[in-house]
């Protein structure tokens, strides 16, 4: 069996941290711009990390790393192509372990399912190009300059903080159905999720989308 790369893990674990937080901040600007509100796109309750766009950001680099100097056409492509069978699959996962997805594009033109659609996967061609030219760069360097034993304790304590807040939406995401449904809190623990990480909370990280 090939032995594990530590170093590259850690590099992809980095990655997908910017990539969350990128994400986070980008899609904000974004739905600011476009429709005048503040929405917190965070896939989880606390913190900006968004996973979609970490994972996108693991996908676009291993598929682009090897064309970052080629024409912004093939780029586009990749990104087009890769973008949308990424965001296909995590649509399904996302409705399997949480029994909602936080986009329906059923109303848009050109849409497959309701998962993906042509004006998004043209933007994750464009994002492809903007990732692997301005954004893969510069990360980069900031990894290169961070100790890496120091780095490697920073990436534990994020992914042990990663299961908790994933743990913790799972949770909170039950109890906003139960509460939903009329059913009162059995513990303080589920009155403390009734008082912060409630349904509007939830629907305001999910787009409205979560108890569908």
């Amino acid at each position: 069996m090939k032995k594990v790369d530590a170093k590259k893990l850690y590099y992809l674990f980095l990655i997908f941290i910017f990539g969350s937080i990128f994400g986070w901040f980008f899609e904000g600007i974004y739905t600011y711009l476009r429709k005048g509100i503040i929405i917190n796109h965070s896939a989880v309750v606390i913190g900006p990390f968004n996973m979609a766009y970490g994972l996108a950001a693991i996908v676009l680099t291993a598929s682009l790393i090897k064309y970052k100097d080629d024409n912004n056409l093939k780029l586009f492509v990749i990104g087009f192509i890769g973008g949308s069978i990424l965001e296909y699959l995590m649509s399904i996962g996302m409705e399997l372990v949480l029994g909602f997805t936080a986009w329906d594009y059923s109303a848009k033109p050109f849409n497959i399912n309701g998962r993906v659609c042509l004006m998004y996967s043209l933007a994750w061609g464009l994002l492809a190009i903007f990732w692997i030219k301005a954004v893969y760069p510069y990360i980069i360097k900031i990894i290169d300059k961070l100790d890496y034993e120091i780095g490697k304790k920073i990436a534990v304590a994020l992914a042990v903080f990663l299961i908790f807040d994933f743990a913790l939406t799972f949770s909170a995401v039950e109890r906003a159905r139960k509460h939903e449904n009329g059913i009162p809190p059995q513990n303080k623990y589920e009155e403390t999720l009734d008082k912060t990480f409630n349904k509007d909370y939830l629907k305001n990280m999910y787009n409205n989308n979560w108890e569908n």
